[in-house]
């Protein structure tokens, strides 16, 4: 059975940056099956690529989940989606979990609809963290 390495795992086992082994990748150097997202290269492709056995590959010292949400509000006006989404931005630039995916949120008013688009995608608690401001935000503008 055909054993499978991610881009990170090459990139420790050559001494690479992970940009050098995609790079490789995109280059038609390495062999490497597109796997959703993410690349796997098989030991196969890459005992020939070096040419010398490969060693096991590093163990990952920790598992993650990454979320991806679109949060839709409606009924929120230019004023109030900037305070919002100014807010949002402000509460994930501070420090977070260490070792977790990064967290990135983007948005988007449409003036037009009234509606505003949050993109967010980090780990779970992030995540759920950014949606529990948000929930926060929008039921202080109803309520208040």
């Amino acid at each position: 059975m055909s054993q499978y390495y991610s881009v990170e795992q090459v990139a420790e086992l050559l001494a690479l940056h992970v940009r050098t082994v995609r790079g490789y990748i995109r280059d038609g150097r390495l062999r490497a099956a597109r796997i959703g997202k993410q690349y796997r290269i098989a030991r196969q492709d890459l005992e020939a690529f070096t040419g010398a056995p490969v060693a096991e590959p590093p163990v990952t010292e920790r598992r993650y989940a990454e979320a991806s949400v679109v949060v839709r509000i409606e009924s929120i006006g230019r004023v109030e989606a900037g305070r919002v989404a100014n807010t949002v931005l402000a509460a994930i630039a501070g420090p977070r979990d260490a070792g977790g995916p990064p967290l990135r949120v983007e948005a988007v008013h449409e003036e037009d609809r009234e509606t505003l688009r949050l993109v967010v995608l980090g780990g779970l608690a992030d995540t759920a963290a950014v949606l529990a401001l948000v929930d926060t935000l929008i039921k202080e503008n109803r309520h208040g």
